[in-house]
C-alpha cells in the first residue's frame, strides 16, 4: 500500500476532515505502538508500511510495558482530540496497517501484546468502542 492510498483510507474510515488530521492519528498511534514493541519488532513492521509511515514507530522514547489504557491515553495526549476519538482513529489505524502487512507481521505484533490490547484490533471503522 502506497502513503497517499494508507493515509487516504484512514481519513475516509475514521472520518477526518484532512489528511493532516489523518497523519496525526497514525503519527499518535504508531509512535505509542512503537513504545510498546520490543526486539526489534517495530522495525519490522516499519519495513512492511510506506516510509513516511514507518518512520513514526520509531519516534517513541524508550521501550516499556503498559497497559492499553496507558496506550490509550498517550495516543489521545498526543493526536490532540478526546479519548473517544483517539480510540476509534487508533482501531482504524491498525485496521489499515493489518490491510497493509501480512498476516505474519500482524500476528508477530499481537504475540508481543497482552489480551487486555484486543479492543485495539477490532474492525475500528464498523463502531466505536467504549473506553
Amino acid at each position: 500500500m502506497k502513503y497517499d492510498e494508507f493515509v487516504g483510507q484512514v481519513q475516509h474510515r475514521a472520518q477526518l476532515g484532512s489528511s493532516g488530521d489523518a497523519v496525526g492519528a497514525i503519527r499518535a498511534t504508531l509512535q505509542t505502538l512503537g513504545e510498546r514493541l520490543f526486539g526489534g519488532e517495530a522495525a519490522d513492521l516499519a519495513a512492511q508500511l510506506p516510509r513516511e509511515i514507518g518512520v513514526y514507530l520509531e519516534l517513541g522514547g524508550k521501550k516499556e510495558t503498559f497497559s492499553i489504557d496507558e496506550f490509550f491515553r498517550r495516543v489521545t495526549e498526543r493526536e490532540g482530540v478526546d479519548r473517544p476519538d483517539a480510540v476509534y482513529h487508533a482501531r482504524v489505524v491498525m485496521e489499515v496497517i493489518g490491510e497493509a502487512v501480512t498476516k505474519g507481521e500482524m500476528d508477530d505484533v499481537r504475540a508481543q501484546l497482552p489480551d487486555e490490547y484486543d479492543p485495539l484490533f477490532e474492525s475500528g471503522s464498523s463502531g466505536r468502542m467504549k473506553t
